[in-house]
């Protein structure tokens, strides 16, 4: 399944990088195209629209012109006279007011986009009265306030929009002269330039008959759209395939981790930390380095595994290894391997601090096992053990070949060379319980311990002769350790951990080592 979504997704890929693409160029060149056509379709159609209306208002006129003016001049016998009701009169055609009055009622009554109204709150006495609304009342005060003023006023709904503008409709000389001395005008102190009424044009335009206007820009829009929905599609398809692919890697990732966690259980931690950051490879080679190799055995092992039962020797073993272990690794000492009941720990390598402070490093784990191991000593004889594990150790600084070891096929990270058997010759000869040292590492720890050199020793292997030194006491940094007092006899179960112990138990166990001292006073005398 991972093969298989390795492939289907960079076929995903090429097959979506064109149509981004693609879509990204319509999206940036689209939509100003789409703009422009609309633009000029929408001009062309209002245009169209003006057209028509300026055509019908210009045939309304010649109509009212030729029937209400030229249609009342040539039957008329009489002489032409000019009056507000011309059509009681023969022969007479309308004033200004009235042409614009019946201009109006033309120009409205059909169903258009222009409408003209004349409107006065001074109609002449007889005339049909004329209804004000709120805007034209309000344009009627504001014009004759200040007749240059513009009066406009939009409004309307969601579907359709309204525009009326007002403008003033001024006493000329003859109006004024014809207005002041006329019976049926209802005013008579009229004055050249007063405001006797307004024309109001009237535009409605309808939102919903301009909307095929855009056609251009609501198929770009449904284009997007679809080119959306499309990526959307193949985003989710693509996005369920990472995910897959996801879930892959997770499992991938948890079965490797699981498998590298198995693994760290037969390497060292430094070993382990090394191969998989990569600063190691994992092929056939060494290198020569200077070690301090420690090395430590039970004493007496196989005498204690005949008194155990497997299950409980197994057990005790594996606890064993373990608190050592961890003693080693917070020093920071390689564990290379377990030989039965032995340890082998060196430093120096794959992480170093300098031979001195290596030397240092593992003499400081030396002397922290051999006081836990006195605690778990008196740990397992509450738990039955009749006789613990006993430890000697040896430490020796020196060069080794360090590295894998083995074929192709099967491997192992360690050292080899005569300083490790020294090591391990020096465990053999140190009492147990105590530690021995070469010279090559007492003199780099001098300062820690005080030691005792032991008689010479001879190696197989090597032509000179080794003295071997004899941990008695500490000074210096580990001077400051207390010492673990164990003693086991018949009749006699001792075990003293200062460090352990609080104040009132250090008193405590003075007055009953006291008690024990006088008994065993009275038994020798």
């Amino acid at each position: 399944m991972f093969g298989l979504s390795r492939r289907i997704l960079p076929q995903q890929e090429r097959a979506m990088g064109p149509l981004l693409i693609g879509s990204l160029v319509v999206s940036l060149l689209g939509l100003p195209i789409a703009a422009w056509l609309d633009l000029r379709a929408l001009s062309e159609r209002m245009l169209r629209t003006q057209a028509d209306e300026i055509s019908r208002i210009i045939d309304e006129v010649r109509g009212f012109y030729g029937s209400d003016v030229v249609g009342r001049i040539l039957p008329a016998a009489g002489p032409i006279t000019v009056t507000h009701n011309y059509r009681d009169v023969d022969g007479a055609v309308p004033i200004p007011a009235t042409l614009s009055i019946e201009l109006g009622k033309r120009i409205s009554g059909v169903n258009g986009t222009v409408r003209y109204r004349f409107v006065s709150d001074l109609p002449f006495k007889g005339r049909e009265p004329h209804h004000i609304d709120s805007f034209e009342q309000a344009a009627l005060s504001r014009l004759r306030a200040d007749p240059k003023q513009p009066v406009i006023d939009i409004s309307g709904s969601f579907l359709e929009r309204r525009v009326r503008t007002a403008a003033p409709v001024t006493m000329g000389a003859v109006c004024v002269s014809c207005h002041n001395t006329h019976p049926d005008s209802p005013k008579h102190d009229w004055k050249v330039g007063d405001v006797r009424g307004i024309q109001e044009i009237s535009v409605v335009q309808p939102i919903a008959g301009n909307v095929l206007s855009f056609k251009f820009l609501l198929s770009y829009f449904a284009f997007v759209a679809t080119a959306g929905l499309i990526l959307i599609v193949l985003q989710r398809r693509q996005t369920r395939l990472i995910r897959g692919m996801n879930r892959e890697l997770s499992d991938a990732n948890d079965f490797l981790a699981g498998v590298s966690a198995k693994l760290a259980k037969y390497l060292s931690p430094q070993v382990y930390k090394s191969i998989f950051s990569g600063e190691k490879d994992v092929a056939i080679e060494t290198d020569r380095k200077k070690l301090t190799i420690f090395f430590s055995d039970i004493k007496d092992f196989t005498a204690i595994s005949e008194r155990l039962q497997p299950e409980d020797l197994t057990a005790l073993l594996n606890e064993y290894f373990t608190e050592m272990s961890a003693i080693a690794l917070r020093h920071g000492g390689t564990v290379d391997k377990f030989i039965g009941d032995a340890i082998l720990v060196f430093f120096g390598d794959p992480e170093t601090k300098g031979v001195t402070e290596d030397a240092r490093a593992c003499l400081r784990m030396a002397v922290e096992m051999q006081q836990r191991l006195e605690v778990l000593s008196a740990q397992w004889r509450q738990r039955g053990i009749e006789q613990p594990f006993c430890a000697r150790m040896g430490i020796n600084t020196g060069y080794c070949n360090v590295g894998n070891f083995g074929s192709n096929d099967r491997m192992e990270y360690t050292i080899i060379g005569a300083a490790a058997n020294l090591a391990a010759r020096l465990q053999s000869i140190a009492e147990p319980g105590g530690i021995c040292l070469s010279y090559e590492t007492y003199a780099l720890v001098r300062d820690l311990v005080e030691a005792q050199p032991l008689a010479p020793i001879v190696m197989k292997g090597l032509s000179r002769e080794i003295i071997p030194y004899a941990v008695k006491g500490w000074s210096g940094e580990v001077s400051g350790r207390s010492q673990v007092i164990r003693e086991q006899t018949p009749g006699l179960d001792l075990f003293v951990d200062p460090d352990a112990m609080s104040e009132s138990g250090v008193e405590q166990a003075k007055r009953r080592l006291t008690e024990a001292l006088a008994v065993l006073n009275l038994r020798t005398s």
